[in-house]
């Protein structure tokens, strides 16, 4: 398995060698989540969606995207199942199935709502995903989301006439941010294995989110860091 730290410290020296690391680090990534619980990587998911959800509720409002910001109840939902409140699944249930009901779920390619596409709202879409059916394809297509949302962020850095960093600089950042993520989430392997049957209130995990920024360093963010922190209590 490839090492996060020792690709991450590789200095770029060209886009070549910033393309073998984010190709390394992202198989990093999947080959981890594909070893891990199904509720292990619904927490991974949720974490992934919660940052790119942060930085769309951060930007102006004339920029927000009303089906994206009407998907945040959706995602707390999320959270509170994966993390063992069971009472959850009905509400994440139906989030996903009114999306499924609206006409931002079609099969109307560039002629229809674009909506869903958005990466924020995408990534929540597949955090649900993942915790109602269990399959690894919707985390690894949220991991894949948040590093397709690097760029966005750094055209719209561009838009206004801020310093940029290199794309494949910004994007390794992002992979090795969801490696210290999927480290931290193993930490608690044992008791995320038992969430998706529901935790006594006692033991249920809960969470934290600290007041980090959601993109990595050097993308107009300070040290990156899980946003999405589970502790026990």
């Amino acid at each position: 398995m490839i090492d996060g730290g020792e690709m991450g410290a590789t200095l770029i020296e060209g886009g070549r060698v910033g393309s073998v690391c984010v190709i390394g680090l992202s198989a990093s990534v999947e080959e981890r989540l594909a070893a891990m619980s199904s509720s292990e990587r619904g927490v991974f998911a949720a974490g992934a969606a919660e940052r790119l959800m942060s930085w769309h509720e951060a930007l102006p409002e004339e920029d927000r995207a009303p089906f994206t910001m009407s998907l945040r109840p959706l995602l707390d939902s999320v959270w509170e199942g994966s993390l063992g409140d069971s009472t959850a699944f009905t509400a994440v249930k139906r989030g996903v199935a009114e999306y499924m009901l609206s006409e931002y779920c079609h099969n109307d390619g560039q002629d229809g709502p674009e909506d869903a596409d958005e990466n924020a709202a995408a990534t929540t879409l597949y955090a649900a995903h993942a915790y109602l059916f269990e399959s690894c394809d919707f985390a690894v297509w949220a991991s894949r989301r948040a590093v397709d949302a690097v760029d966005e962020h750094l055209e719209h850095l561009a838009e206004r006439e801020e310093d940029l960093t290199d794309l494949d600089e910004a994007t390794i950042a992002e992979l090795q941010r969801q490696l210290r993520d999927l480290d931290l989430i193993a930490n608690y392997s044992k008791d995320l294995q038992l969430a998706i049957l529901g935790l006594p209130n006692h033991t249920s995990i809960r969470r934290r989110v600290e007041p980090r920024p959601p993109f990595p360093a050097g993308t107009d963010q300070a040290e990156s860091s899980v946003s999405c922190v589970v502790l026990l209590r």
